[in-house]
């Protein structure tokens, strides 16, 4: 299971950041995680298989969304995991520029 808290921000360089800045860093990871993991998913996806699954997102219905991806894209786990991983990359790359540009 990911965790999006103060651990990953040490492992990614950003410990420096404000409390705030912490706040706002570990939502933009998640936000931008699931950007990309929709989007890889979703090129995978039949045309029924994109409105099924909006259905889920759109009522909100995390748990049968999580449902579905589980019987439609059993390895969606490892979209999930590949995509952190990468995410992680850029992120450590940047992490001098971002410090700096909090303050």
């Amino acid at each position: 299971m990911i965790k999006f808290d103060d651990e990953l921000l040490i492992e990614l360089g950003l410990n420096d950041l404000s409390l705030e800045e912490k706040t706002k860093m570990k939502a933009h990871i998640f936000e931008t995680l699931e950007t990309r993991v929709g989007v890889r998913l979703a090129s995978n996806m039949s045309e029924d298989q994109l409105n099924d699954f909006e259905q889920f997102i759109n009522n909100k219905d995390e748990s049968g969304a999580f449902n579905w991806l589980e019987t439609n894209f059993p390895n969606y786990k490892e979209a999930v995991a590949d995509e952190f991983n990468k995410l992680k990359i850029e992120i450590k790359e940047l992490a001098p520029q971002i410090i700096e540009a909090s303050k």
